[in-house]
């Protein structure tokens, strides 16, 4: 079996059924319908349709600096909503039991403490936070409060990657111990709001954590030991590589301040390694990519493909996944699942936890020039 893996496998309905003291403290009753309150129209608005198509939630609140915004997703669901410009005026509504949080990285945690502190569940996108101390923050309240607390991923969630998850917890990889994930853009450093390029953002929190998350967990949430990286921008400062090659101001580049590439190399426990890599823009073609070496089988996920050798012969096999359910569709089922029937969260915010302290230590080994270790729940400098 694979080393490591201890996340219970996510099945057609994302759950084992199995409930705990502390699942169970805050969840509702199973004939209830969940009411979710939206905050953030950006990648709020692909959860806000995902959560309101499930017959055991309903949306009821949209929250954003723009009510166009707002209105814009409004006509999109099926019952009326009611819209909130103040985050804190909606977590306080009584009339709502779950929030999911799609603001920028610099927000997730103000948010999710004042949704925690009142007793609402939270669904938050990634990363966590934008540092390893205010994520650790959140994750100590929802633990307290006894609220589902879990994260939105949706590469983790998605078809495919759950497939290969189904491989690897059948043993057919047999022992994963070694992997390479990469997340590449030609041009698309996302300039539609600063968070996404001031301090706390960056190429690498922003699409590194999908290809990070997704490669951790089919390796079965090994504990990270140690981490080495470079990052930096070379594109956003000077103006270039913007999304889909757009012009933009000095107005608007002028605020850079993270990183949009980083690539590094993660040691686990047990001797697994984890390369890693994300560019925002690059003179590369566009790329997201995992690759799982084992000791009986690999994998890719695009194209999602098995490499075996069987009595000395090459076996390659592509695997075309049928139509179903999409990420975002698996994503708001086990979290309804969670709320309202206290299944065992399978993505949890201590999960977030663990990959922002990955994500923290690479960003950190770059400023000191050399390798961080990692000591159990703290990078060691």
């Amino acid at each position: 079996m694979m080393r490591g893996r201890t996340l219970p496998l996510l099945r057609p309905r994302l759950g084992s059924g199995r409930i705990t003291l502390a699942s169970t403290r805050n969840c509702l009753n199973m004939s209830q319908q969940l009411r979710i309150g939206i905050i953030g129209m950006g990648i709020g608005r692909q959860n806000a349709r995902a959560l309101a198509a499930n017959p055991r939630a309903v949306v009821t609140a949209l929250c954003d600096l723009e009510q166009q915004r707002m209105d814009e997703v409004a006509r999109e669901l099926p019952e009326p909503v009611e819209s909130f410009t103040d985050y804190k005026a909606l977590c306080r509504d009584s009339r709502i039991d779950a929030v999911f949080i799609g603001s920028p990285n610099q927000l997730h945690v103000p948010m999710g403490l004042e949704a925690v502190h009142r007793g609402k569940h939270i669904l938050v996108t990634k990363p966590l936070a934008d540092t390893e101390q205010s994520a650790a923050e959140l994750v100590e309240a929802a633990e307290k409060a006894g609220v589902v607390a879990m994260m939105s991923l949706s590469t983790r969630f998605s078809p495919a990657v759950r497939h290969l998850g189904a491989t690897a917890s059948d043993g057919d990889f047999g022992e994963l111990y070694y992997a390479r994930a990469r997340s590449i853009r030609r041009s698309g450093i996302p300039a539609w709001n600063l968070g996404f390029i001031q301090c706390g953002g960056g190429a690498f929190r922003d699409m590194g954590v999908h290809a990070l998350d997704a490669a951790w967990w089919l390796l079965g949430r090994p504990e990270p030991v140690s981490i080495t990286g470079v990052a930096g921008a070379r594109f956003g400062p000077r103006g270039m590589g913007y999304w889909d090659f757009k012009a933009v101001s000095r107005e608007v580049y002028r605020h850079y301040e993270s990183d949009d590439y980083a690539g590094g190399f993660v040691r686990f426990d047990g001797g697994i390694g984890l390369q890693i890599e994300s560019f925002w823009a690059s003179h590369q073609p566009p790329e997201f990519q995992i690759e799982l070496f084992g000791t009986e089988a690999g994998a890719r996920l695009q194209p999602l493909s098995i490499y075996r050798t069987h009595h000395h012969v090459p076996h390659d096999t592509t695997i075309n996944l049928p139509k179903g359910p999409s990420a975002w569709d698996n994503i708001a089922a086990h979290f309804i699942d969670c709320c309202l029937d206290g299944v065992v969260c399978e993505a949890p915010v201590r999960d977030g936890l663990m990959v922002q302290r990955m994500l923290e230590a690479l960003l950190d080994s770059t400023q000191k020039g050399r390798e961080v270790r990692l000591d159990g729940s703290r990078c060691v400098t």
